[in-house]
């Protein structure tokens, strides 16, 4: 089982983001702060985790969080930004919306939201540029170490990849569907084949040569 904390009684907020790999689509983050008494023989970092545990995840942690939220930094803001300092600043966006509530790009929930302020992040990955007022700490592959991180992690992931399933239906021939924007050969042939969509990250590699297909 995934440590509860890293220092007991102190309200510890784990961070995390999913998307920072695509072509396509946003990069979410996510902040999660538990129950110091929560425990879990499942919850895992998202990627070792099937869908159908990651949904059921999903609802028992949006249920029994003292807080949560997800942020979203669109393909032109990663554009803006790079997908480094995008990614770091929608975990900020998530941590700092569990006390002051949703902002235009946040999805905000949790029953404590306005009362629970983290005094603590813990930061999947090890590297962050802290726009909040909290203490944080990085912790290499924290998703499989601390629940908050794990629990972060599969918010961001579910979060997003229903996100691209609706995108999918506006744009079905680049497969986002199952490939969810990421580099597969069939999303570089569709993408020379139908060209690039607004949901495509310009600052990213697009296009390959015909050779890698052939």
């Amino acid at each position: 089982m995934l440590a509860p904390y890293k220092i007991a009684g102190r309200l510890e907020a784990g961070c995390d983001e999913a998307g920072r790999g695509p072509l396509a689509g946003p990069v979410m983050a996510a902040a999660v702060i538990l129950p110091p008494d929560y425990t879990s023989y499942v919850l895992n970092d998202s990627k070792q985790l099937g869908a159908k545990q990651r949904e059921q995840l999903r609802a028992e942690i949006e249920e029994v969080a003292l807080a949560w939220a997800v942020a979203t930094l669109d393909a032109q803001e990663i554009d803006k930004l790079n997908i480094l300092h995008a990614s770091t600043h929608a975990m900020c966006l998530a941590a700092m919306s569990l006390t002051a509530g949703a902002s235009d790009n946040v999805v905000v929930g949790g029953r404590q939201i306005g009362l629970v302020t983290p005094e603590h992040l813990l930061i999947d990955g090890n590297r962050f540029y802290n726009e909040t007022p909290y203490t944080y700490e990085c912790v290499v592959k924290g998703d499989a170490k601390f629940m908050s991180i794990a629990a972060a992690s599969i918010l961001a992931k579910t979060h997003r990849d229903a996100y691209m399933l609706r995108l999918h239906k506006e744009y079905p021939q680049y497969g986002w569907d199952h490939n969810m924007g990421y580099p597969t050969e069939a999303h570089y042939r569709a993408i020379e084949q139908n060209g690039v969509t607004p949901y495509h990250r310009r600052s990213f590699t697009l296009y390959k040569q015909h050779t890698l297909f052939e």
